[in-house]
């Protein structure tokens, strides 16, 4: 097992990593900008180095300076959390070339993963449904519009090497087709310094469902279920649930083995997530594989007792998964997740600044990772998630009652959060049935906001 570990992140993420790498009898180190001198994952951190000023490029994105940290500190292996280099297949080769264990997958799986047209191909000769689409990014607006035209429209244009909805457009007609095209290029190649754009079929109001995978360095693959994302607000996830309401335990065995097959072809290692979307005839397709540990964790971990940070760590020590995991998985119960963000509930304009008064809420089946408290400062340079607020109940009914209450008891002062928002949506009759797409507030926005 490793003796120290560097936590690449900030925030409840750096947070954690810390509690697992704590009981595991790890020692952390932080790294942090100058505007994170104050944060409690430097403070509860073993040792703390700051990697440069607020602006991420210039510290949490600096793999030199992050690097040079790991070094400096004797650290054996690098946690980069989720976001900034998680997905960096060049920061996991300068890892491996440093003598440094990266916690995650290997640099060319990574690599693989990040060229979604590519773990679409992989996807597919494993027996994975995939939606229709351009095998390879788009060379010119005449491929593109051949394409659109053999699958029919409306298609969706997607970056290549990213996501977040940035370089994504829906094409409605072949007259709209090459203007919307240079606009995704041009979105794409700013956000990821990858301009290449791939095409969909477009599925109007999906459903958003993952699934957890993890596997170690032995050949050794296990699907922890999936969770329900399709509560969202362009394309970024407001609300997690854990296991599906439209899952069931056929469809979930299928893919579960599908899955297994896939992993397995490509030696994947590590935590990741399989991301479909579900059709109108509960029908999943393959979008993505995001390799890293995501923001909704939680609610996996709520329902099958598994620390997934822990799980990292010891499958990056060498570790199998019958020795992690003790046995069968078995799911529990149901589990929600509401991220609360520093933005105004009605406009989502976001809102920095600094919190004046902090009630967390607690009691049986409530948890919550965060690393506010009260004087501390949400800085406007990342992103603006406040704390993950984690409820588990013996079924989704229970669960959404004690959503309810823990939202009830959250209280944040100082700035908006999106607290009321989510009250409402609990309380909405289509989400209590659990008929929900990724539509869902966008076509509710208005009511919800006068409710």
């Amino acid at each position: 097992m490793f003796q120290k570990i560097l936590i690449a992140n900030r925030g409840e993420i750096a947070l954690r990593v810390i509690c697992a790498a704590k009981d595991l009898g790890i020692k952390t180190v932080a790294v942090y900008s100058e505007a994170d001198r104050h944060s409690l994952h430097v403070r509860f951190a073993d040792e703390a180095v700051c990697i440069g000023p607020a602006k991420s490029a210039r510290s949490y994105l600096d793999i030199p300076s992050v690097i040079s940290a790991a070094e400096i500190t004797n650290s054996q292996a690098i946690h980069p959390g989720y976001g900034f280099l998680s997905e960096n297949d060049r920061f996991a080769e300068v890892c491996k070339m440093s003598g440094i264990k990266f916690i995650g997958p290997t640099p060319e799986v990574t690599r693989m993963m990040g060229l979604k047209q590519k773990a679409r191909q992989v996807m597919r000769e494993a027996g994975v449904p995939v939606l229709p689409g351009s095998p390879e990014a788009l060379t010119s607006a005449e491929e593109a519009l051949e394409f659109a035209e053999s699958i029919g429209y409306p298609v969706i244009l997607k970056a290549a090497a990213g996501g977040g909805g940035r370089g994504m457009r829906v094409v409605n007609s072949a007259e709209e087709l090459p203007n919307l095209l240079a606009q995704a290029q041009t979105e794409a190649g700013a956000a990821f310094s990858v301009p290449d754009i791939y095409m969909e079929k477009y599925i109007g109001a999906p459903r958003h469902i993952e699934f957890q995978v993890l596997a170690d360095e032995h050949g050794n693959v296990e699907v922890l279920g999936e969770r329900e994302c399709s509560i969202q607000r362009r394309h970024q996830k407001l609300i997690e649930e854990a296991p599906s309401p439209a899952v069931s335990p056929a469809l979930r065995d299928e893919t579960v083995a599908a899955l297994k097959k896939a992993l397995k072809a490509i030696g994947y290692h590590n935590a990741g997530t399989v991301e479909f979307l579900m059709d109108e005839k509960g029908k999943l397709y393959f979008i993505e594989v995001n390799a890293r540990i995501q923001v909704e964790h939680p609610v996996t971990e709520m329902i099958t007792g598994i620390d997934l940070v822990k799980a990292q760590i010891r499958i990056a020590a060498g570790e199998t998964l019958p020795e992690i995991l003790g046995g069968p998985v078995a799911l529990s119960g149901h589990a929600l997740e509401c991220r609360i963000n520093a933005e105004h509930p009605v406009t989502f304009a976001p809102c920095p600044g600094k919190i004046t008064g902090l009630n967390l809420p607690g009691g049986i089946g409530v948890r919550v990772d965060t690393a506010v408290y009260t004087d501390g400062v949400i800085p406007p340079y990342y992103d603006s998630l406040v704390a993950k607020l984690v409820v588990h109940g013996k079924d989704r009914a229970e669960a959404i009652a004690r959503m309810k209450r823990a939202l009830d008891m959250f209280v944040v002062e100082g700035i908006y959060t999106s607290i009321p928002l989510q009250k409402k949506i609990m309380n909405d009759p289509d989400f209590a049935a659990g008929n929900m797409d990724t539509t869902f507030i966008a076509r509710k926005l208005a009511s919800l906001q006068q409710s």
